[in-house]
């Protein structure tokens, strides 16, 4: 059993609370570094409130990821920033937001008398491309200065990788062109302090300050000490003011103010550097021979990379290792600097992105003499001649001399052999030689490890997609023969997608490449995909560049009422939001020559125009785009389509919180009916559309608990689709689990394995993004918070939400100091959590593994990946996913278990796996935290409480005793369909199929199926026990004969089996809606297609009365078999048995292979109507293909 707990935990699961972060004034609390940004303000505003001063806030900016939650914690601390004074009001765009910032220091010359305040300071911020379109502002609001108790920070939020950006991002050289110094914090505790001296030499040195954040610091969290009074400022002694000072004023002209930015401002803030040590050594001793020079995340990494070494603070100091912290990264303090390089013979810069402070370094080392000046390397190291001198711009192409490479981003592992690389060239003993050695060798063993995970791994993925029930997975196709260009924001994973999606632009740009190319290209029209919340941003200019320039383009205005990239945000940064009214009304204006709008409810628009949208608007239903496009690229000039359908997961969101009806309607598939043709994803490109594996070959099936209700995939031509419409899904959780986790017994308490003395115990939870797996992340980081131990979660958001891989890091340590990165690194994982095995088998992940170190909680389900969307063939690879894990760990770090199957039975939703893997693994004893603890976090983040308790406990229940979990798993009503066996004898196959057909027809019928299957069987036998061709006559046969006509699919709705399958799935007052599409009466679309019409549940009678005339079959009185499908149908069954009777007599084992690939032939035959007649036609080419190969065979390897 655990010991007590300890006084100080005990309160603290009494006092600790999520909103400690805003509403404490003093004391410790657990927080993101987006949370920091918004304390920061609090803290300043505090601060100025000790010595008297009455200051206020103002932030602006726009969102983009790593800052894309910034407005909503804002807006979420509403209540805490309006008592301090502080007002945010997000920008339209950067540039704007830019500019409102700067009218907050030009109250520095108002008129006297009209200012409520004594100063107010603001907050810029935006994503690193938003910087480069502010540089015009910044440089002119620098210039311009601050006022003594305002101040500016430019927050800056880089994409070192280009993990949720076209393109990878470093804003440092932006911000020195603009003449921003560059704060560059480290850890969240940093963005706070750092935070408090970027006001501080804003308003002392006259000068905008910046603040470089990116995903790893910003998008981490970590325990952080709240005190206005922590930092101390010291203004500087040695520095002198010109004459009227550096702030503000007017009238002001450009030259005056270049002169005090150039002679004055920018040394005031060099002084302001010097006199509060804000860069300073780490480690250092007067006889130091080898110095580190590194900032933000590069500090972090090069942290991490001494320790990979085995080179603790004690070591590098005996081996005369300088480490020397930047935080300030431009402009590079000199006295500062050049006492760090004093005695060195050698300095390595650590630096992600292009050279910043190495450059400078170099600069401000130059004129030393050479017999004191140490050498400087960073992103190159010597040359092939082992000469350091005239630096890289020197030699044609320096690449082949790389170090510390300027692309992507760095890593400890990266940085550990950089650092041991310089270490042996200055000169070490045996002795330390073989210990790097040793650490090295572990880094080597795991990149090993990933060669041999790409060369013969599974080589899974988890490609991000559009969310089930997107708008973009129908708006963003276009006609035949066009193409379209894409644009910033979800809809740009259509550039991934079978889309004729093609080319982009940055933000605001969308469709005006067109203006370059169309008086060059044969081409006449192109399709253009803008956003509702780019077209707000920006990319109304881009429509207006294109009338202009009065090319022949189809803005595509994609509106789903939420910037939906970034967290779902409202469209519009003013109350009332942005309407599709307001739009037309504004395309109107602008000179489009048709406007039409396309919705999924084309019904909201009744009595539009008395509200405001222009007279002409036609209102379209989605169903109609297509045509709809055709007619505009047919159109001269500039046109403009507004797509209007809410967010999918914005109308989740709103579902769940009772802003929006909850339509009581699901979609469900009788697997019996269905073909498998997968029409139904290519209409639809929905992930909830799902692989059903049964004894009948690979069906479809629709995931309850991911599909949100766009129910476009009943497009799919294909009768099996119903709607269930009233009711709902039954509470399984209360219906199936008779049994309570509590009521199996006290499960024994493990001991938790601990970090090891001054170390981190690294856990990575793996999962599928926008299931939880931050939550976990957060729950873990909580808990170790409320136990006072030392914590850094470190989350990954963007696109990786979008159904793609995404991952949590979390560092637990006994004091925070003994975590000095915010990721876990190379194979020094203790813990993965896998809740999806397909991420968990993901080189991002693996890399982490070690074996005798790594455990693996592993859930062995693994959710079909975006590409069954496109590949109906696609296989799951969740066993050899499983099998490489193994191979990493070792047979005995793997321990695995369907946590799927025990959420979706015991809970009723597998949205509880995550915590269910939580349990399992803390109750292996690899969660160094407390179960009281885990459970306080679950309790403070408000969600589905018990339900993941709950889950917690059936995680522990499945670790002590996963055999009794199963048992209770079986007697909790089982799968809903019938289990594919993989290893069917022929025989029962047969008899399988011989029973259906007589079901089918009759049993003459049934008789003829095995008549002909013992026929293949005979011949087969004189092979020597070959089986495969009787098994694919066995199979493919039947699929022929049983060939689902109108009787068919009628006897199929109408099966009792079906309809209770439907009664254990519902509760309440529903009814059964049947989508079909009867030759006969159906309508057909322009292209001569059957569309599909909605029938009510009176269709169940009609069903069972036509399945009684299933006699009728094939004969005289058979109306539905005179159709040309039907005939054809039929004929199939004569034409594949004459093949295989072909076959049979000339049948060897060396034509076996082929003979096989014949009979497998009607596999392809999938679907009804069209989509049908489509394969048959593709099979029929194959078919021939091999029967020519089998009569002559000789031909057929010269043909190859």
């Amino acid at each position: 059993m655990n010991a007590p707990l300890p006084d100080h935990i005990r309160k603290a699961l009494e006092t600790v609370t999520l909103d400690d972060k805003y509403s404490l004034d003093y004391g410790r609390a657990f927080m993101s570094g987006i949370q920091a940004l918004v304390k920061l303000p609090m803290l300043q505003r505090q601060r100025d409130a000790l010595v008297g001063k009455n200051t206020a806030g103002f932030i602006s900016g726009y969102r983009g990821s790593p800052l894309g939650g910034y407005d909503q914690a804002l807006w979420g601390a509403r209540k805490h920033l309006e008592s301090q004074h502080i007002v945010f009001q997000p920008g339209v765009n950067e540039e704007l937001a830019a500019t409102a910032i700067w009218g907050t220091q030009q109250l520095g010359f108002a008129p006297a008398g009209t200012n409520k305040f004594d100063g107010v300071f603001g907050i810029w911020y935006g994503k690193g491309p938003g910087v480069d379109r502010c540089s015009d502002v910044f440089k002119h609001a620098n210039m311009a200065g601050t006022t003594p108790w305002g101040g500016v920070i430019a927050v800056a939020g880089d994409d070192h990788v280009a993990k949720s950006s076209t393109a990878a991002h470093q804003s440092d050289h932006i911000f020195k062109a603009c003449g921003l110094p560059v704060f560059f914090p480290s850890t969240v505790q940093e963005i706070l302090d750092l935070g408090v001296h970027a006001f501080a030499m804003s308003r002392y040195a006259g000068v905008w300050t910046s603040m470089k954040t990116i995903q790893e610091i910003v998008e981490s969290s970590a325990t952080a000490m709240i005190d206005p009074e922590r930092v101390q400022i010291a203004l500087p002694t040695d520095f002198e003011m010109p004459p009227g000072g550096v702030h503000i004023r007017w009238p002001d002209a450009a030259l005056p103010q270049e002169e005090r930015l150039f002679n004055w401002k920018w040394y005031a803030a060099l002084a302001y550097v010097r006199a509060n040590r804000l860069n300073y050594n780490v480690i250092a001793t007067p006889h130091d021979r080898f110095g580190i020079i590194a900032s933000g995340k590069a500090y972090n990494d090069t942290r991490q990379a001494l320790i990979d070494l085995g080179l603790d603070d004690a070591t590098c100091r005996q081996l005369g290792i300088r480490l020397h912290k930047v935080n300030v990264v431009w402009p590079l303090e000199a006295q500062i600097t050049r006492d760090f390089a004093t005695g060195l013979k050698e300095i390595l810069v650590v630096e992600e992105k292009r050279q910043v402070i190495e450059y400078q370094l170099k600069e401000e080392l130059y004129n030393w003499r050479a017999d004191v000046r140490p050498n400087v390397l960073g992103k190159y190291h010597e040359g092939p001649d082992g000469s350091l001198s005239g630096g890289e711009w020197s030699r044609g192409n320096p690449t082949a001399n790389t170090l510390l490479r300027a692309t992507a981003d760095l890593t400890p592992a990266l940085i550990a052999r950089a650092i041991a690389e310089r270490l042996k060239k200055l000169g070490l003993d045996a002795d330390m030689t073989a210990r790097i050695d040793r650490q090295l060798a572990v880094l080597d063993a795991a990149e090993r490890g990933m060669q041999a995970l790409e060369i013969g791994g599974s080589g899974a993925d988890r490609m991000p997609w559009f969310c089930s029930g997107c708008p973009h997975n129908t708006s963003t196709r276009v006609p035949e023969g066009s193409r379209a260009m894409a644009g910033i924001g979800c809809h740009f994973m259509s550039i991934w997608m079978d889309r004729a999606t093609v080319g982009f632009t940055q933000m605001g740009g969308e469709g005006v490449p067109w203006v370059g190319q169309q008086p060059f290209s044969k081409e006449q029209h192109v399709f253009a995909n803008l956003g509702d919340g780019t077209y707000y941003h920006s990319g109304s200019l881009a429509v207006r560049q294109a009338v202009t320039a009065g090319v022949n383009i189809t803005y595509k205005i994609l509106y789903n009422d939420a910037v939906a990239m970034t967290g779902g945000q409202q469209i519009g940064e003013r109350p009332e939001g942005l309407s599709v009214i307001q739009i037309a009304q504004n395309m109107r204006a602008e000179g489009a020559a048709k406007i039409t709008i396309v919705t999924d409810e084309p019904e909201k628009y009744q009595g539009a125009e008395a509200k405001g949208l222009p007279s002409g608007i036609e209102i379209q239903h989605r169903d109609k785009l297509d045509a709809v496009q055709r007619e505009f690229r047919e159109i001269p000039g500039t046109t403009v389509i507004i797509y209007d359908q809410t967010c999918a997961t914005e109308k989740r969101r709103r579902r769940k919180r009772g802003t929006m009806v909850d339509p009581a309607v699901r979609v469900v598939i009788n697997e019996a009916v269905c073909e498998g043709c997968g029409d139904c994803s290519v209409q639809s490109n929905c992930l909830s559309v799902e692989p059903l594996e049964t004894e009948f070959g690979r069906k479809r099936t629709i995931n309850q608990s991911t599909c949100n209700k766009d129910t476009s995939c009943l497009k799919g031509f294909c009768p099996s689709f119903i709607t269930v419409e009233g009711g709902q899904l039954k509470k399984k959780a209360k219906a199936k689990a008779s049994v309570s986790p509590h009521e199996l017994g006290t499960l024994p308490e493990p001991v938790q394995q601990q970090p090891a003395p001054g170390g981190a115990w690294g856990i990575v939870v793996a999962g599928v993004g926008g299931t939880g797996v931050i939550t976990i992340g957060q729950l873990l980081g909580m808990a170790a918070h409320m136990e006072g131990k030392g914590i850094v979660t470190q989350d990954a958001a963007g696109l990786a939400q979008k159904g793609g891989a995404t991952w949590s890091h979390v560092l637990i340590g006994e004091s925070q100091d003994d975590i000095r990165t915010t990721r876990v690194g190379m194979a020094a994982a203790d813990l993965i959590l896998g809740c999806d095995p397909i991420v968990a088998a993901n080189k991002e992940t693996m890399l982490r593994m070690r074996e005798g170190r790594t455990h693996v909680a592993l859930n062995s389900h693994g959710t079909p990946t975006a590409a069954f969307v496109k590949d109906g063939a696609w296989q799951n690879p969740s066993e050899r996913c499983a099998a490489d894990i193994a191979r990493a760990v070792g047979p005995t770090g793997l321990s695995r278990f369907d946590a799927d199957a025990v959420a979706s039975q015991l809970l009723g939703d597998t949205l509880y796996v995550n915590p269910m893997i939580l349990g399992y693994a803390w109750q292996k004893g690899w969660v160094p935290l407390r179960r009281e603890s885990l459970l306080r976090a679950m309790e403070l983040n408000n969600v589905q409480v018990e339900n993941n308790k709950t889950a917690f406990e059936w995680g522990r229940q499945a670790a002590h005793d996963r055999a009794r979990v199963e048992r209770l798993l079986a007697g909790a009503g089982g799968a809903q369909v019938i289990e594919f066996k993989k290893r069917e004898t022929l025989e029962s196959i047969i008899a399988r199929r011989v029973e259906f057909l007589t079901g089918y027809q009759d049993a003459a019928y049934a008789d003829q199926y095995r008549d002909f299957v013992a026929q293949v069987q005979q011949a087969e036998s004189r092979l020597g026990g070959k089986t495969t061709l009787s098994e694919a006559v066995a199979r493919y046969l039947f699929k022929l004969m049983a060939y689902k006509d109108e009787y068919e699919v009628a006897r199929l709705h109408s099966d009792p089996a079906f309809q209770q399958r439907i009664a254990d799935m519902f509760e309440g007052d529903y009814r059964i809606h049947y989508h079909l599409a009867p030759p006969m009466t159906a309508d057909r679309n322009d292209k001569g297609e059957l569309l599909k019409k909605k029938y009510g549940p009176s269709m169940l009678r009609n069903f069972k009365l036509l399945a009684k005339l299933k006699g009728l079959r094939g004969g005289a009185l058979d109306i539905f078999g005179k159709t040309e499908e039907r005939q054809t149908e039929r004929a199939l069954i004569q034409q594949y048995r004459a093949s295989i009777e072909e076959v049979l007599k000339g049948l060897s084992s060396e034509n076996h292979a082929t003979a096989v690939e014949i009979a497998r032939i009607p596999e392809q035959i999938k679907g009804y109507g069209h989509v049908k007649e489509r394969n048959l036609k593709a099979a029929r080419t194959r078919w021939a293909e091999l029967m020519a190969q089998y009569r002559d065979p000789q031909a057929a390897r010269q043909v190859a």
